[in-house]
């Protein structure tokens, strides 16, 4: 089961990066990374992809993460709320991953890391309105964390 201690960032896909997170500093102060990303290969329902994904998280915590969009993908704004989904860090993604499948969530995309295992899931909740689960591999998050303290 996912524990609250490990939520560490909620995603947004908006159609500007830019402009959503000047949007979100004047409203509400926040600070941003610089944008970071680049190609990264996933697995879909509908086979293997590359896709160039971009983002920008949030200097605080928990954090927000801003998402170029990736038209015909799961990485397109989400109507209404703007929210995207709810990061979770997770010991093993591979039974993160099962244990929401049982509850009715329904994979949408995955990687897998260098030695195989999985990497990061995204997960929608059973409705087809739903909102989405990303479960990253806790084995990146020194390596994340590393990146935004030193920016």
């Amino acid at each position: 089961m996912l524990k609250p201690e490990d939520q560490f960032h909620v995603g947004i896909v908006a159609e500007d990066l830019r402009a959503t997170t000047d949007r979100l500093s004047q409203s509400f102060g926040l600070e941003w990374h610089d944008e970071m990303g680049g190609p990264v290969e996933v697995e879909l329902p509908t086979g293997t992809a590359v896709l160039d994904f971009r983002c920008a998280y949030s200097k605080s915590t928990p954090r927000i993460e801003v998402v170029r969009p990736l038209p015909g993908t799961l990485w397109e704004p989400t109507p209404g709320s703007g929210i995207h989904h709810i990061g979770y860090w997770s010991d093993d993604v591979a039974a993160d991953t099962a244990d929401l499948e049982c509850n009715g969530y329904v994979v949408e995309a995955t990687r897998r890391g260098p030695d195989g295992t999985p990497f990061f899931a995204f997960l929608r909740a059973g409705e087809v309105t739903g909102f989405r689960v990303e479960l990253v591999s806790s084995v990146v998050r020194p390596t994340l964390e590393r990146l935004w303290s030193a920016r």
